[in-house]
């Protein structure tokens, strides 16, 4: 990191801070650097049907608007797979018999400290979908693992951690 002379914070909420730090940067000079600070850990979930589908949620989002992501969330403090669990039934309407993490990333590293935390759920059955309407969702997919493949080419997923989490779950069945 590096070096900070002075830090103030310009915004916080529930779920974020947002500082102005003076830093020296690489090359001496001294300049401002705003930081993102999300307060706990995300997760992000690929889940895989028994007939190798993937659930995708339809969302429109305030920043971004409409797309197709994982389903995903904070931790709010708690552990991540239990988060990852309550998100894929709060998002999704499914449960999942088999849990394993796959990844860790962090989101606009640029700006951000935003870890994340990527799962690979299977051994999936229907539950009930709690939060969906809430959170914007509009729909729940499943996908055929090449279809979603071609989707993330074509563009029709272009959510970066969703395309991310997507990779994690490609190399850890071995399709890549």
């Amino acid at each position: 990191m590096w070096p900070t002379s002075a830090s103030r914070t310009a915004y916080a909420n529930r779920w974020i801070e947002v500082s102005e730090d003076v830093v020296q940067m690489p090359d001496g000079t001294e300049g401002i650097y705003g930081v993102v600070t999300v307060r706990h850990a995300s997760v992000f979930v690929v889940a895989i049907t028994d007939a190798d589908e993937v659930v995708l949620v339809q969302l429109d989002r305030h920043t971004t608007g409409p797309g197709l992501e994982v389903p995903a969330g904070g931790t709010d403090g708690e552990q991540p797979l239990v988060a990852a669990q309550r998100e894929l039934e709060e998002e999704s309407g499914y449960r999942a018999r088999q849990w394993r993490e796959i990844g860790r990333m962090n989101a606009l590293n640029g700006i951000c400290r935003a870890p994340e935390v990527v799962f690979l759920a299977t051994g999936l059955s229907r539950a009930e979908a709690h939060g969906a309407q809430e959170e914007g969702i509009s729909a729940v997919r499943t996908v055929p693992w090449p279809g979603v493949m071609e989707m993330v080419r074509t563009g029709e997923i272009c959510d970066g951690e969703t395309v991310a989490a997507l990779m994690y779950a490609a190399l850890a069945l071995g399709r890549l």
